[in-house]
């Protein structure tokens, strides 16, 4: 298929597909949402195909020049009413975009107490003190640190306090920690856990080139975006990224009565089934659990594997994923494994 350069298609293993191009839509909030809730009113109506750029604010509520836009809690942009869905179906939205837009971004000084056993915790008391690495994210902060953002080079850079030690300098992996619709119901969960709805997924493998696959409970889905990190170790153990404003841009597709009981993502290489559930509500046991219960109806409904044959494939060509400590597993199989469509 000749394609022109300005149109790009993204086609699902999922079965739908999408063609987009040509100058974006751009939409820009002016009110951000703490919830994902049916009941905030549409930020925009929006076609499946249509190539939409739009901002987000950091976890912190501030935007590209460093302005408080909202309050602190993972601020989303949206909802975005995607004409067309319908409660059962499945919503693909595709990340053609995600770049980080300003030159700094915030941490946590330390791992989170979560991450670690009582005993570590103990050993290392002075850092879990209240006032560890004080004023280092500005007057009055506390347990906060300030990375450098060089986007030229595209790495982050740690450099007050500097190690003596350690070049604490990494290359950037732009991502998405918030992608998600309304929940079913008037079932409104902040924008802090994850679950079947997508939510607060904080999975660092969620960038450009990727697509998202979301369960619909309302019509037009109502996608929320938000919480963008410029960079992000697996299982996010500090309890965050290196918070930033983002420039994103997205396309969405649909597919129809597609069954979906919970968030799954395709990559260039790989298909994952995602285990999301609020972090310290339930063990990682019960992701692994929900992430390979997916990955097993997957296999067998939509890629048609016998039952056994769809079990020894993730038994012996399944990767798992930390998602988050305390949280969601993802569960990796390579495309090259699965049968031609």
């Amino acid at each position: 298929m000749n394609t022109p350069a300005r149109w790009l298609v993204f086609v699902a293993l999922s079965g739908a597909v999408a063609v987009f191009g040509g100058e974006p839509t751009t939409v820009l909030a002016e009110k951000y949402h703490r919830t994902f809730s049916a009941a905030h009113p549409v930020l925009k109506r929006i076609k499946p195909g249509e190539l939409i750029a739009t901002k987000t604010v950091d976890s912190g509520g501030r935007d590209e020049h460093g302005a408080q836009r909202a309050e602190r809690g993972n601020p989303l942009t949206g909802p975005f009413f995607v004409e067309g869905a319908e409660p059962g179906d499945g919503l693909l939205v595709h990340v053609r975009k995600v770049r980080v837009n300003r030159a700094w971004g915030t941490t946590s000084a330390r791992l989170g107490m979560f991450a670690l056993t009582p005993e570590t915790i103990a050993g290392l008391h002075p850092m879990y003190g209240p006032r560890f690495m004080p004023d280092k994210a500005g007057p009055g902060s506390a347990n906060r640190l300030t990375w450098e953002i060089d986007r030229e080079r595209g790495v982050a850079r740690m450099n007050d306090p500097k190690s003596a030690v350690a070049k604490l300098e990494f290359p950037l992996q732009p991502m998405l920690g918030c992608v998600g619709v309304a929940p079913a119901g008037d079932f409104a969960p902040t924008s802090i856990p994850a679950g079947s709805y997508g939510g607060n997924l904080d999975y660092n493998r969620i960038g450009e080139g990727v697509t998202v696959m979301l369960p619909v409970y309302h019509p037009g889905a109502l996608l929320f975006l938000g919480d963008g990190h410029a960079l992000q170790g697996d299982g996010e153990p500090t309890g965050n990224g290196v918070e930033v404003s983002m420039d994103v841009q997205f396309a969405t597709a649909l597919k129809k009565a597609a069954k979906l009981t919970g968030p799954r993502v395709e990559t260039a290489d790989e298909i994952i089934s995602v285990g999301a559930q609020p972090e310290f509500v339930s063990s990682l046991d019960r992701a692994l659990l929900l992430a390979t219960s997916d990955m097993s109806a997957w296999l067998i409904d939509e890629f048609k594997l016998e039952p056994w044959a769809a079990h020894l494939l993730i038994g012996f060509q399944g990767r798992y994923d930390v998602i988050t400590v305390a949280g969601s597993v993802g569960l990796r199989i390579p495309k090259k494994h699965l049968p031609t469509r």
